[in-house]
């Protein structure tokens, strides 16, 4: 098993290696069809990492990737899961890929608050001109005044 690379991004300007012995890997049966192979080849993969105890993250991205990672934890561990491929190693690739991605985006700050802006005039004034349409379309369609069905 290998060390875990995630890529620089926002929040990880240097990137950051997650050291194997952070990771626990276990292996099944994939469903789903698969031939002759499926019932004999354990080619699912489960990439688990605890967060609270790995030794990659400093202690302010252990508490940005708990609070952003919360919903897909059990406890502080995250568990990736690959089945998409019938070969375990494409499988085990995969999950790595997933995982360093899922740190990727927990690490990342959140986006600068928007500042609101005014609507330029112009827009006002497309905007009303449109209402004033149509109103005119919809008051067209009605019965004209005076009108009765006899």
């Amino acid at each position: 098993m290998s060390d875990v690379r995630v890529p620089p991004g926002p929040g990880i300007p240097t990137g950051l290696t997650i050291p194997a012995s952070d990771l626990t890997e276990r292996f099944s049966r994939a469903s789903g069809p698969g031939g002759q192979g499926v019932n004999t080849t354990d080619s699912r993969v489960q990439l688990s990492l605890d967060l609270a105890a790995t030794t990659a993250l400093t202690d302010t991205q252990r508490e940005r990737a708990l609070a952003a990672l919360r919903p897909r934890l059990i406890g502080t561990t995250l568990t990736i899961d690959a089945s998409e491929h019938r070969s375990q190693r494409r499988n085990r690739t995969a999950a790595r890929e997933r995982l360093a991605e899922a740190i990727r985006e927990a690490l990342a700050p959140p986006p600068p608050r928007r500042r609101p802006t005014k609507r330029t005039r112009g827009s006002q004034l497309r905007r009303l001109d449109a209402k004033k349409r149509r109103a005119q379309t919809k008051r067209e369609r009605s019965r004209p005044r005076g009108e009765t069905t006899d």
